[in-house]
């Protein structure tokens, strides 16, 4: 809840070194951030109370607003765990990636971007993708060249890559929201529950409203005959079960426990 009467927050130490931490990483799941909120108490502050994440990221997010920037919360599109990214409200996404790629791998992702909002699927073929660099701005680039940078993209957590589709990450979808809803106005889409972005999810064959597949299993669980909220259809597609609890308990992957010690230091 936001509340009007909030006042200003302090930064202390412990939230410097958390926002610090958290820039270098651009966007970690919540079990990451909630042991990286715990190692900052324990760097600066041992003796104090750990503070509701919630409140912690609200106290940074009041000071972080006079300059334009965010902590914002998502959720992952293909199975609902809740991720943090921290977002430059003032400068569409693209501008802010200009200090670590190059135009003309710009103009790729650019060129991916457009592929994938346009698709039904919300992914886009390497194939498709790699065809269309002739058409690059700036320096010519080779098509072994663009796969390489594809997976720049990848690795600095812009893009997912499944079987050779990629799609979007939970982070480039938190930080380019307002970038693609007015760049691609026509072919974007809305999730009917949540009304966020909506880049992959389940789609109504009669209304045509889409869905995120964790506001699908929201909304229909429990329901064994589960029927569209927008024309009263029946809901043509396999119901997904999430259980975040769980995926909390699981706990992050071995690869972003390495990242956080080694950057935690």
């Amino acid at each position: 809840m936001q509340g009007n009467t909030r006042r200003t927050g302090i930064m202390t130490d412990v939230h410097r070194r958390f926002l610090q931490l958290l820039m270098t990483h651009g966007v970690l799941e919540e079990c990451d951030v909630k042991r990286l909120q715990k190692h900052c108490y324990k760097v600066h502050d041992c003796n104090a109370t750990i503070e509701k994440l919630e409140d912690f990221i609200n106290n940074i997010n009041s000071v972080l607003e006079s300059l334009y920037i965010e902590i914002k919360k998502g959720v992952t599109e293909d199975d609902g765990r809740p991720i943090y990214a921290l977002v430059n409200l003032a400068t569409t996404s693209i501008s802010k990636m200009a200090s670590d790629f190059a135009e003309n791998e710009l103009d790729l992702f650019r060129k991916a971007l457009e592929l994938i909002i346009d698709s039904d699927t919300g992914f886009a073929s390497s194939t498709n993708i790699l065809n269309l660099v002739d058409q690059l701005k700036g320096k010519k680039m080779r098509k072994k060249e663009a796969e390489h940078v594809l997976q720049k993209f990848v690795q600095s957590k812009w893009l997912i890559e499944k079987e050779g589709e990629f799609t979007l990450h939970g982070r480039a979808i938190l930080e380019m929201d307002q970038y693609i809803r007015e760049t691609y106005p026509d072919a974007v889409k809305v999730c009917n529950i949540c009304r966020s972005l909506l880049i992959q999810g389940q789609s109504c064959e009669t209304c045509g409203i889409r869905m995120h597949l964790p506001c699908v299993a929201k909304y229909f669980q429990s329901n064994s005959e589960p029927h569209c909220p927008h024309c009263n259809d029946y809901w043509p597609h396999e119901v997904p079960v999430f259980d975040p609890e769980k995926e909390r308990e699981t706990g992050m992957s071995r690869s972003n426990k390495r990242s956080l010690r080694s950057r935690q230091h």
